[in-house]
C-alpha cells in the first residue's frame, strides 16, 4: 500500500488543500469537519484496533460509515440533523478521494451514497409584542451588564442577526447617524447591511458611547474589571 493511500496522508491533504486552501472554508466549517473526523478516528479505533497512522483508505469503507453515524445517534443522542452534518463531513471527504485515489472509485460510490437521514423541519415561529416586550424588559438595564444585554437583545430582534454575528460586530460597524445601519460580515463569508430603527439606533449610540473603545474593538464586551480597594482582599 503506498502512501497516497494512507488515509492520514488523504485527510491532511482534505485539510490543508481542499478545505483551507481551495475552497478558503470558514473556520465554522473547518472546526465542524474537525470534531467529526476526530469522532469518526475515536470509533474506528475502538472497533478496529487501528491507531489514525495505521490507517488505510480500504478501512474506510460504507459499512463503517454507517455504523459509525448509527453509533453517534445511539450513543451520543445525535438529532438526524446533526447525523447529516456529520455525513456531509464525510461525503466531502470522499469526493476529495476521488481525485486522489481513482483506483478506489467502487468503495468511494458506495460511500457517497449513503443517503441523508429525512427529519421533520419545525416550523420557525415568532415572538408576540409582549414576549418581546418582556424579553426587553428582563435586564437590569441599572447596572453595566443589564444595559449591554438589552442592547444586544434590542439589536438582535430588529435585525435578526446571528448570535455569532452579533458577537463579532465592531463598534465601527454601527453607523449611528442619517441612514443608521450594521454591516455584517457573516454566515457563508456573505457581507450585508442591516437598517436600524430609530429606536435601535437610540439604544446603541448610548450603549457605544458607555462602552468606549477604539472603533475596532468588539462592539459587545465584557463587563470592566473591578479594581481592588487599598486594605481589601
Amino acid at each position: 500500500m503506498t502512501r497516497r493511500l494512507d488515509f492520514a496522508v488523504l485527510l491532511e491533504g482534505f485539510f490543508t488543500q481542499r478545505l483551507m486552501r481551495q475552497r478558503r472554508a470558514s473556520a465554522h466549517t473547518i472546526a465542524s469537519y474537525r470534531d467529526t473526523f476526530k469522532m469518526l478516528l475515536q470509533f474506528v479505533h475502538k472497533h478496529l484496533r487501528k491507531a489514525p497512522s495505521a490507517l488505510t483508505l480500504d478501512d474506510i469503507d460504507a459499512p463503517l460509515v454507517m455504523a459509525f453515524l448509527d453509533e453517534m445517534e445511539r450513543v451520543r443522542g445525535i438529532s438526524a440533523r446533526t447525523r447529516n452534518l456529520r455525513l456531509t463531513a464525510v461525503h466531502s471527504f470522499f469526493r476529495f478521494a476521488a481525485f486522489e485515489a481513482p483506483t478506489h472509485s467502487a468503495q468511494i460510490q458506495r460511500v457517497l451514497s449513503i443517503p441523508a437521514k429525512r427529519f421533520t423541519r419545525a416550523l420557525v415561529s415568532f415572538l408576540s409584542r409582549q414576549e418581546v416586550d418582556a424579553l426587553l424588559a428582563a435586564p437590569d438595564r441599572s447596572g453595566w451588564i443589564g444595559r449591554r444585554d438589552h442592547a444586544l437583545l434590542l439589536t438582535a430582534i430588529q435585525t435578526g442577526l446571528r448570535v455569532s454575528e452579533l458577537t463579532q460586530l465592531r463598534c465601527q460597524d454601527a453607523e449611528l447617524g442619517t441612514g443608521a445601519h450594521l454591516r455584517c460580515h457573516g454566515k457563508g463569508r456573505k457581507d450585508r447591511i442591516t437598517p436600524l430603527t430609530t429606536q435601535t439606533a437610540a439604544v446603541l449610540r448610548t450603549w457605544l458611547r458607555e462602552r468606549g473603545g477604539t472603533p475596532r474593538r468588539p462592539a459587545i464586551s465584557h463587563p470592566p474589571r473591578r479594581t481592588t480597594q487599598p486594605g481589601r482582599s
